[in-house]
């Protein structure tokens, strides 16, 4: 984290308990960001917490840390069950609750805590014998509900409860299930709230104030909506040369560590198969990636054993991988949201990074759009021939196929002889 992304608040003036402090110091954090700065104490003492800060900024560790201290200060009810969590954090994605999980840990080490994470994907039975002892639990919205409604665990013994990325929750659609859990938590003045958000507009304002305690507002003002160390350019190129353009990119920027975004499944096949081809390792992250296979896929790429993440919006919010060096929007989003936290997973915790835009005839209309959003142009120019590289159009790998579930029958056949379904009915794709 560099020194101009910090604040001189130390965490040591917070005069936290010192196995708080011992886990700070072990991660190696010394001085408050701005959010810490200001939310820490806050809710220290009690007071919840609606808190506007950008994407890597250090949100985790300002509601863990609190949250950590105010536990420590106010001691569990002595009737308390082992399957009644005291600390309750909601995040809107799988990879987003996994890191909390993860920095949970690394911060609270000696605290003693037993923290549990939850998710929809993979190890249901284990994720549901974890929580018959638990202190403190992070989780998506879905597994959370459902292992609630089976009575696995209960709320009525939490003292405080987190949102994080509280407007992600509403574009995912998963508000009703927040308002539920809510609900059935004690009373805002009986628990410690605390919800941070890259936004507070008004539907993220009138859930705080609505299931909150009189909230302090905190906002992190920046004079961009987008990362000040983040060097956005773009390319304008044809569909013909986009492949070419972006081996030619990579071949000359030579970056350690890369994610490279598109709109599609089959966009990223496309891409992968290319790079695949041409000598680069590279891996898919996407929605119908099975959830082990992500997170290894994850951790290879943080210890650098994968230096490119082929990658569809899945991965633009709630992953901290450290130390990304280039983003490249392979496609450009259709809407300027995505497009700032695509580009937020480079120049994380005051480090910089650069975004590259690939402006081509499809997706060129998105642009202004963009612009309008961040409230700044992208330079864009026309790309130098060194950049285009040459490309066999044979080189594409295909991806290798999935094996098809013994009872499903193939696409595009039918069970009898007799059936309609002709080949007729398939269209004109096979002629």
């Amino acid at each position: 984290m560099s020194d101009k992304h910090l604040t001189d608040t130390t965490f040591a003036s917070f005069n936290l308990d010192k196995s708080i402090q011992q886990g700070l110091d072990e991660a190696g954090f010394t001085h408050c960001t701005p959010i810490q700065q200001q939310s820490i104490p806050v809710a220290i003492e009690g007071r919840d917490v609606a808190g506007q800060a950008q994407t890597g900024t250090g949100k985790t560790a300002a509601f863990m840390v609190a949250t950590l201290q105010f536990l420590h200060d106010h001691p569990a009810p002595p009737d308390r069950k082992p399957n009644q969590p005291r600390a309750f954090i909601v995040a809107p994605t799988r990879e987003l609750a996994i890191q909390i999980h993860k920095d949970s840990e690394q911060l609270g080490k000696h605290c003693g805590h037993k923290m549990r994470v939850v998710y929809g994907g993979s190890g249901y039975e284990q994720q549901r014998d974890s929580l018959k002892d638990v202190d403190i639990l992070v989780g998506t919205p879905g597994r959370l509900i459902d292992y609630f409604k089976q009575h696995v665990y209960n709320l009525r013994a939490l003292q405080v409860v987190i949102i994080d990325e509280a407007d992600r929750m509403f574009d995912l659609g998963f508000i009703t299930d927040i308002r539920y859990l809510l609900r059935h938590m004690p009373p805002p003045e009986k628990r410690l709230g605390m919800l941070f958000s890259a936004t507070l507009s008004f539907r993220v304002s009138e859930l705080a104030y609505e299931h909150m305690n009189d909230p302090q507002v905190i906002k992190i003002e920046t004079d961009t909506v987008t990362g000040e160390n983040v060097t956005q350019r773009g390319y304008m190129i044809s569909n013909d040369e986009k492949i070419a353009l972006l081996i030619g990119l990579i071949q000359h920027h030579e970056p350690t560590r890369t994610i490279i975004f598109v709109n599609t499944k089959r966009t990223a096949d496309e891409v992968w198969g290319f790079l695949e081809g041409n000598g680069f390792s590279c891996a898919i992250l996407s929605g119908d990636v099975p959830q082990r296979k992500r997170i290894a896929l994850l951790e290879k790429f943080q210890r650098g054993e994968l230096k490119i993440l082929v990658a569809t919006d899945v991965a633009a919010r709630g992953l901290h991988i450290p130390d990304v060096t280039h983003v490249i929007n392979y496609d450009l989003p259709q809407d300027g949201e995505d497009y700032v936290h695509r580009i937020g997973r480079t120049a994380r915790a005051g480090s910089s990074g650069d975004a590259i835009s690939l402006v081509c005839e499809t997706h060129a209309m998105s642009l202004p759009d963009i612009e309008s959003y961040i409230k700044s142009r992208i330079p864009l120019e026309m790309p130098d021939a060194s950049l285009i590289a040459e490309i066999d159009p044979r080189s594409r790998k295909r991806p290798p196929r999935r094996p098809r579930p013994a009872n499903r029958p193939q696409r595009g056949r039918s069970n009898s002889r007799g059936s309609s379904n002709s080949r007729q009915n398939r269209g004109g794709r096979h002629r």
